[in-house]
């Protein structure tokens, strides 16, 4: 059974960390590459975070130098470093796992979890 566990989440300061992880189980996690999105009240579902099976990284614009994107294949985790925080980074923040080519595409996502930034 493919599960993706998203914990770490919850309320912060504005300037504030948290740390963001997701546990993988049931595929092979070092195949995948592994995504963070958000999605805020109101507003479409935003890929903040990638990380390739080859540990390339790439951001969105808003969080380059905030957030860190990385990956343990021993533990099967992904995690979301997440720096200066600022209100506009609340939201529910999902894990993806991502697996395709020309022929097939496999994709797997977690539950989410409540990040807010507030005073």
């Amino acid at each position: 059974q493919v599960q993706l566990v998203e914990s770490g989440g919850g309320l912060v300061q504005p300037g504030g960390s948290l740390r963001l992880s997701c546990a993988a189980s049931g595929f092979t996690f070092s195949r995948y590459a592994m995504r963070w999105y958000r999605q805020a009240p109101g507003q479409e579902r935003e890929l903040v975070a990638a990380i390739t099976s080859a540990g390339n990284t790439n951001y969105v614009d808003s969080v380059k130098g905030r957030f860190t994107i990385s990956r343990d294949n021993a533990k099967n985790t992904v995690y979301l470093q997440m720096n200066s925080l600022k209100p506009e980074d609340t939201a529910v923040y999902y894990c993806n796992a991502l697996r395709a080519s020309q022929i097939y595409e496999y994709e797997h996502w977690g539950q989410g979890t409540q990040v807010n930034v507030s005073s």
